[in-house]
């Protein structure tokens, strides 16, 4: 691979949002909970995508947010920037804005709301990276935008030399195989389902981008660890007790990042809840949330020590 792409390996947590008490953007929680991230030895962080909460952040809201992520990270990890709007000239304001602060890549998911043709797609993808010298990651995420990645579109837009990788969200992990296998090893595959992360690296995928990974990074970096060294079985063992939180959570009334947000907050990092419509945490909820919090350290003291 070359060298130049090597920095996109590993555990890229995605970013939650950071309000204050108001509900408004924390600038002083942002930066935080990005030192936060980053003691914890985390690979590269992805700011500003569906854990971000973007579609419910104005375009200035989402600039504020990487400025101060920026303002720690910077020059310590890669940060790539999810830039998507729901307009291409919101989204390539938004991407150089990105290039401005000294991001390394920018990322997207297809055009919302309106089903539109690839062709469409296409340029909405393509405007954006002609906006800035970034380099430029699709997003596929079928579950929430109702469009799954072709391989015909897949193709076309590799032909762009910006284009360095995808983010593959879809559930079936043989697409990962797919577009690694039309790729080759010029090209970075991010595993997006947190449930099959070992599956999706196992399949050709060199990093995950994750919702839960800012939870419980230190089970996504033993992970990870395991796989590289080829101790599937720990890496098994390691990915059961991730999705056995995870499938925990959604039990929970709460929103799963409500949810996160709240067991950082008892660990000592407040960065406020998700925003409505998002629902926050019930009173019915907090049985669940100890529980939770015990399965992390748990896990944390047998696999990540």
């Amino acid at each position: 691979m070359k060298e130049s792409l090597k920095k996109y390996h590993g555990i890229f947590p995605a970013f939650y949002a950071c309000y204050d008490d108001n509900g408004d953007i924390s600038p002083d929680r942002v930066e935080q909970f990005t030192d936060y991230l980053i003691k914890k030895g985390i690979n590269g962080l992805y700011v500003g995508g569906s854990s971000g909460e973007c579609i419910y952040q104005s375009v200035e809201e989402r600039k504020i947010v990487l400025e101060h992520v920026m303002k720690v990270a910077k020059g310590k990890i890669p940060v790539i920037a999810h830039i998507a709007a729901p307009s291409t000239r919101h989204s390539i304001a938004l991407a150089q804005h990105a290039e401005k602060c000294g991001a390394d890549a920018i990322a997207a998911i297809p055009p919302i709301y309106f089903v539109l043709p690839e062709d469409s797609i296409f340029h909405y993808w393509s405007d954006m990276a002609a906006a800035t010298n970034l380099d430029f990651i699709i997003y596929n995420i079928p579950g929430t935008t109702n469009y799954n990645l072709s391989m015909n579109l897949f193709n076309r837009m590799r032909e762009n030399k910006k284009v360095i990788g995808v983010k593959n969200s879809s559930m079936p992990v043989q697409d990962i195989q797919k577009f690694k296998a039309a790729a080759g090893e010029n090209f970075v595959i991010f595993n997006g389902p947190d449930e099959q992360f070992i599956a999706g690296r196992v399949m050709g995928a060199s990093a995950g981008i994750g919702g839960t990974y800012a939870g419980m990074p230190e089970l996504f970096l033993a992970a990870d660890a395991c796989v590289e060294r080829g101790d599937m079985k720990k890496a098994l063992e390691i990915q059961n007790a991730i999705n056995d939180v995870i499938f925990t959570v959604l039990k929970c009334h709460g929103n799963l990042y409500s949810v996160f947000k709240e067991i950082l907050k008892r660990r000592g990092m407040n960065i406020g809840t998700a925003r409505l419509p998002l629902a926050p945490v019930a009173v019915e909820d907090e049985p669940i949330i100890q529980s939770l919090i015990n399965k992390i350290d748990t896990a944390i003291a047998t696999f990540a020590k």
